[in-house]
C-alpha cells in the first residue's frame, strides 16, 4: 500500500491528482455486503444483504430509517454509517421542528456530502469509509441517490454498492425498462432478485439475512399522500422472500412453454 508517501493524509495530491485516503475509503466500502435501491413512479427500495461475524454474532443492521419519510442503505464501515446516520436524523428533526415540514431528500443528501467533502479538505480527518444509497420521498415524488466517500452524491434510478455488486448492477441495467411502471411488490421482488445475484452458490437469501426497506406514495398517483418508510426484517421478509420464489418458478414455468411450443 506503499504510496510514496502521498496517501499519509487526506489533503495531499499525488502528482497524478489523486487522493489516495478516499480512494482506500471507496475500497471499504466495496468490502462492504451489498445493498440495492430501485426507485420507480411512486415507491423507492431498499434492499439489503446482512452479515454476521460469527456464528455466535447477530446480523449487521443494513437499512436505517432516518425519519418517516427517508431510510438509508450503508455498505462499509458501520460504525461511520452510525454518525452519518444521527447527523441526518438531527437535520430532519430539526427541519421539522424549525419549519413543520420533513426535509427534501435531495437537501439532507448534500448536507451529508458536504460534511464528508469537508474531510479531504482539513489536515488531521480522514474520509468516510461508507457509501449510502439514500431513499425517500418528498413533494416531487420518490428519489434514489447514491453517496459516496469522497461527497459525491448521484440521483439514480437503480444502484447497487458493495461486495460482488456488479453483478446486481447488470440485472439491473438489463431490466431497467421494467421499474418505472411496476407496482409495489414488483419493484420488492426485483431487489431482491438484483440481490440474489449477488451470492455465492452455496447462499441463498433467507429471513435471517434479508432486510427490505419501502417508503413512496399511498396509491396510484395520490401526490402528497406519503406511505411511511417501512423495515422489513426477520419473519416480516417471509411473505417478500416467498413472492420471489413464486415469481422465479412461474419465469421458469412460462420458459419451458416457450420452448415446447417452438
Amino acid at each position: 500500500m506503499f504510496r510514496n508517501n502521498y496517501d499519509n493524509d487526506a489533503v495531499t495530491f499525488s502528482p497524478q491528482g489523486r487522493i489516495f485516503q478516499v480512494e482506500y475509503a471507496q475500497e471499504a466500502v466495496k468490502q462492504g455486503s451489498v445493498v440495492v435501491g430501485l426507485v420507480n413512479k411512486t415507491h423507492a427500495v431498499l434492499v439489503g444483504l446482512k452479515r454476521n461475524a460469527e456464528e455466535l454474532s447477530s446480523y449487521q443492521k443494513k437499512i436505517i430509517e432516518v425519519d418517516s419519510h427517508l431510510g438509508i442503505a450503508i455498505a462499509g464501515l458501520a460504525s461511520d454509517a452510525r454518525v452519518l446516520s444521527n447527523f441526518m436524523k438531527q437535520q430532519c428533526l430539526g427541519s421539522r421542528l424549525t419549519y413543520g415540514r420533513p426535509l427534501p431528500v435531495g437537501r439532507i443528501t448534500t448536507q451529508i456530502a458536504d460534511r464528508a467533502q469537508i474531510n479531504t479538505q482539513q489536515y488531521g480527518k480522514r474520509p468516510y469509509g461508507v457509501g449510502l444509497l439514500v431513499a425517500g420521498v418528498d413533494e416531487a415524488g420518490p428519489h434514489l441517490f447514491e453517496f459516496q466517500p469522497s461527497g459525491l452524491t448521484n440521483e439514480m434510478l437503480a444502484c447497487a454498492i458493495g461486495a460482488r455488486s456488479q453483478m446486481a448492477r447488470t440485472y439491473l441495467e438489463r431490466n431497467l425498462d421494467k421499474f418505472a411502471d411496476s407496482s409495489r411488490d414488483e419493484l420488492i421482488t426485483h431487489g431482491l432478485k438484483a440481490l440474489k445475484e449477488t451470492l455465492s452458490q452455496d447462499k441463498e437469501l433467507t429471513v435471517d439475512n434479508t432486510s427490505v426497506g419501502v417508503v413512496g406514495l399511498a396509491g396510484e398517483g395520490a401526490k402528497g399522500k406519503i406511505e411511511n418508510f417501512k423495515l422489513y426484517e426477520g419473519q416480516a421478509c417471509a411473505s417478500l422472500l416467498e413472492a420471489l420464489e413464486q415469481s422465479e418458478s412461474s419465469a421458469e414455468t412460462g420458459g419451458e412453454s416457450m420452448e415446447v411450443d417452438s
